[in-house]
């Protein structure tokens, strides 16, 4: 692909819900253009940006993929996002290195929580947006619905671009509102282009007042020509989209059918002509918000959005050329490690197919491999400044599963294989718990987790099943109590003797608090640390199982033997003692209480509420989001409880709510509770 400079490029992230058809929209596009001579489709696993295997298997798209088109003379980057909540950190990649957005709706669902989140998503990047309104040649589409659900959640900017030509129940073509113009399509897919009829003129009127409508938002003086019912000529209307568009203040709705490749051309069409080139917005910021001019002509600067772990190739860095223009063979600073990296080969990429290029421009997107000291977040320049871009902001996973290999001694190789997925998901957490002994994994969801374990197998050769992590209990005695250890053995020779009297009570600290007030050497100090391990070693299980915390422990008498006694002997006493006191101190089981915070519309309150509240948890307030008509539900609840809310929190808001969650303490287990605890952990041991 040849070089294009900044004025000729544009990025586009493609985003909506699951199976709205973000990806049909992008094979309609390559086709198009010419890029690609067969029409893939999902359904068959044949399209450009669904390549990845579990991509194939399930048939949606899991994760983000660039596919860039030519169309007179410029270069359009379509990223390529899911829709599903599971993989949200791709379209955050996504709308941060893009300049627009295409949101994709289903006609026949109209406005879903998929539809909300991209809203969002590109809103929070600042960049514009426009919808497409995809399956309009189905006879179940119903535009009118749609397109009023649009406007109903997002406003007056949202304007209609192209309605559906319905004849007799049947979408036959479709009506540009800018130019008056019909567009009609025969069997072989073939388009014929008129003024617009007669019988269709009422239609095109009322949609065409609402473009207009749209379009008086922005300028005072539209504004007045509109309210005083003057005409807007056709050049103000398209100057006034092309503007509109680009600052964000008109959201131009299309209609097409992307497997049919209806309206296809209209949309590429207006994302030549009205969509922003990257240096359109001036500025970028750093992570401290400052802004930072872009500049074409500028010193280069890369941010890398995306990584990729590959088995064959290696390390995959996909960056967007920030600031100046990228050369071959430049070597670059990398802001967070420190380290130098040469762009040695610098590859397009679309879908898998890899294109070598001597140079990209600024606004422009690009991959290297083998950069192992580079992540994803990071800044590269040519000279170290310190300077590094605003990062991408992923969601925090709560969705944990411990993770069993199928195969003994493949614990090295899980650790390993998960690694390389943590440097290509910043949605994934790992942790091998010391406490419970479990390797425990986190992600947004089931499905997250699910594509991570098939992803182990398929690219790491180690196969794992997936079981409900292991909650750390705890353990702490209630009562003051005296009690005696001795441990006495004799078997030839120099014998055993060790004889401990120690105070036992609830300590503040969280471990052991040891201390000794003997007096007259009943016990001689040398051996008061062996006292003092013996009950941290003895204190790693309780009666139940689980280690004890908030211990207190004060040895004021005892005894000992001249000969007889030793250190291994006192830890043996020790241990008695303790067992002894977990016999008469009415010990309890103690759970982590974490602090969530449930952000969720004002309509699930109740549900959630009462969910929380069947979740043992206690409702400590609400207070409103930042986001119009959400709330904020803070409250304390027990961890166990907290397993599956992710899932359950995205059923009982139809995937609108979202959840903060952090340890704060241990409490007590009630004790009906702690009995059916107790006994499980018996029955595993």
């Amino acid at each position: 692909m040849a070089k294009f400079n900044t004025k000729s490029i544009r990025n586009i992230a493609l985003l909506g819900h699951g199976g709205s058809g973000k990806t049909s929209v992008a094979e309609a596009m390559l086709y198009r253009t010419h890029a690609i001579d067969r029409l893939g489709k999902t359904t068959e696993g044949n399209t450009v940006s669904d390549y990845d295997a579990e991509e194939i298997k399930r048939g949606y798209s899991i994760s983000s993929s660039i596919v860039p088109i030519t169309y007179k003379d410029c270069k359009i980057n379509l990223i390529d996002s899911p829709g599903f909540l599971d993989f949200v950190g791709e379209s955050l990649q996504a709308v941060r290195v893009a300049d627009s957005a295409i949101i994709v709706v289903d006609g026949k669902a109209g406005v879903e929580v998929g539809t909300e989140l991209a809203w969002d998503y590109a809103t929070e990047a600042n960049i514009p947006k426009a919808f497409f309104i995809n399956k309009f040649d189905d006879p179940e589409c119903r535009f009118k619905k749609a397109f009023d659900s649009l406007r109903e959640h997002f406003g007056v900017t949202v304007c209609p671009i192209t309605i559906p030509m319905i004849e007799v129940d049947k979408v036959i073509g479709f009506l540009n509102l800018v130019d008056m113009r019909t567009y009609v399509y025969n069997k072989e897919g073939n388009i014929s282009e008129s003024p617009i009829p007669e019988a269709f003129m009422p239609v095109a009127e009322e949609y065409r007042s609402m473009l207009f409508e749209s379009i008086a938002q922005t300028s005072e003086e539209l504004m007045e020509k509109f309210f005083n019912e003057e005409e807007i000529t056709y050049q103000e209307a398209v100057d006034a989209i092309h503007e509109g568009i680009i600052h964000g203040d008109l959201v131009p709705v299309f209609c097409g059918a992307a497997a049919k490749m209806w309206g296809i051309l209209t949309v590429l069409d207006t994302i030549v002509d009205s969509f922003p080139r990257p240096t359109a917005r001036k500025v970028e910021h750093d992570v401290e918000g400052n802004e930072i001019a872009i500049e074409a002509e500028g010193e280069t600067r890369l941010f890398v959005f995306k990584t990729i772990a590959d088995p064959f190739v290696g390390k995959m860095s996909f960056f967007k050329v920030m600031n100046g223009e990228l050369t071959k063979d430049m070597t670059f600073v990398n802001n967070t490690s420190g380290v130098q990296e040469k762009m040695t080969r610098i590859y397009t990429m679309r879908g898998k197919k890899q294109t070598e290029v001597d140079a990209l421009s600024c606004g422009d997107i690009g991959m290297i491999a083998k950069l192992n000291k580079t992540n994803t977040n990071d800044t590269l320049v040519l000279t170290s400044t310190g300077l590094k871009y605003n990062t991408i902001k992923y969601p925090t996973p709560y969705m944990t599963m411990s993770i069993v290999p199928t195969a003994k001694g493949d614990e090295d190789k899980i650790s390993t294989g998960i690694t390389k997925l943590l440097e290509e998901d910043l949605t994934l957490r790992y942790e091998n718990n010391a406490e419970t002994k479990q390797m425990v994994i986190s992600g947004l969801g089931d499905i997250h987790l699910e594509v991570i374990t098939s992803k182990l197998k398929s690219r790491f050769g180690t196969s794992v099943t997936l079981a409900a992590p292991k909650i750390p209990y705890r353990e702490a005695i209630t009562k003051t109590v005296e009690v005696e250890g001795k441990h006495k053995k004799q078997s030839g020779g120099h014998g055993q003797y060790g004889h401990v009297k120690i105070k036992f009570a609830p300590g503040e600290g969280e471990g052991l608090t040891f201390t000794e007030s003997i007096f007259g050497g009943s016990v001689p100090k040398n051996f008061h640390p062996a006292v003092e391990k013996g009950l941290q070693e003895a204190m790693q299980k309780g009666v139940a199982g689980y280690p004890m915390v908030n211990l207190a422990a004060n040895l004021y008498d005892g005894s000992y033997h001249d000969v007889d006694s030793s250190e291994m002997s006192f830890k043996l006493a020790a241990n008695l003692a303790y067992k002894e006191c977990l016999k008469l101190a009415a010990p309890v089981l103690l759970e982590p209480i974490g602090e969530m915070h449930v952000t969720i519309p004002e309509s699930y309150v109740g549900d959630v509420m009462g969910d929380l509240t069947k979740r043992r948890g206690r409702v400590m307030g609400m207070s409103p989001a930042a986001k119009k008509g959400y709330t904020i539900i803070d409250a304390e609840i027990p961890k166990s409880e907290t397993l599956d809310y992710p899932i359950s929190l995205r059923a009982m808001t139809q995937g609108r709510g979202s959840f903060d969650f952090e340890f704060i303490r241990y409490e007590q287990v009630p004790s009906n509770i702690a009995q059916k605890i107790i006994a499980a952990n018996k029955t595993e041991e």
